[in-house]
């Protein structure tokens, strides 16, 4: 077998591994309903991801007016409390996404997963669904700690350097991503099927992949 490209592949969470945004929108719309707001539609939920938990409700209330501070931090705490208890109640890979996981371990490929969601979220889902084990290297959007989460480089920089600094790609779904892994200086493939933020082929990555089954045969030509 030809020596594969990549030592380490890197996964976004909402939209890349996972399909995510139905659980998104409840939350969401349980925090607007604790403000008095009314719910957003479920088609318009996956047009508010990107950014984490906290970005797709302020892009919604500022929609419909804003709020002061401080109430915006209630229903934010609000959804948070929600999401806790509801993070995984129809969230699902997307399909091939375990096989293909499988396929570039055992190609000795190792995985890491980057998210700007909580890493106590990202755990919690990834353990229900059987895919925890599969990643060496989880991180959230709190790990690093305040302005340290993408589009800044610094968690794709961190996963690279635990598992060893090897030749890095990461595979992601929005502008967040791109912008990521271009400022980390590491290649990275958007994901066309997610919660795209621009048209799949704007958003400027190395290579775009429509689903699981074009992503190895893609990182192979890189």
């Amino acid at each position: 077998m030809a020596d594969f490209p990549f030592d380490i592949v890197g996964f976004d969470l909402d939209g890349t591994l996972l399909e995510t945004h139905r659980d998104l929108g409840a939350a969401v719309n349980h925090a607007l309903g604790v403000g008095g707001f009314e719910p957003v539609p479920v088609e318009a939920i996956e047009g508010l991801i990107g950014g984490g938990a906290k970005m797709m409700l302020k892009r919604v209330i500022d929609s419909r007016g804003g709020l002061p501070d401080e109430e915006f931090r209630l229903l934010y705490k609000a959804l948070l409390a929600f999401y806790a208890e509801n993070n995984c109640v129809h969230t699902r890979p997307y399909p091939g996404a375990a096989d293909t996981l499988d396929l570039l371990a055992a190609r000795g490929v190792r995985l890491a997963l980057v998210t700007n969601k909580f890493e106590s979220f990202a755990r919690a889902i990834l353990e229900r669904l059987s895919l925890a084990r599969r990643f060496e290297v989880i991180l959230g959007g709190d790990t690093l700690g305040k302005g340290r989460s993408k589009p800044a480089p610094d968690p794709l920089i961190e996963a690279r350097a635990r598992l060893g600094n090897g030749r890095f790609v990461y595979i992601g779904d929005s502008s967040y991503d791109v912008l990521s892994a271009r400022a980390a200086g590491v290649p990275v493939v958007v994901a066309a099927y997610g919660y795209c933020d621009k048209p799949p082929t704007e958003l400027g990555g190395d290579a775009t992949v429509a689903n699981f089954a074009e992503l190895i045969p893609a990182l192979e030509t890189m």
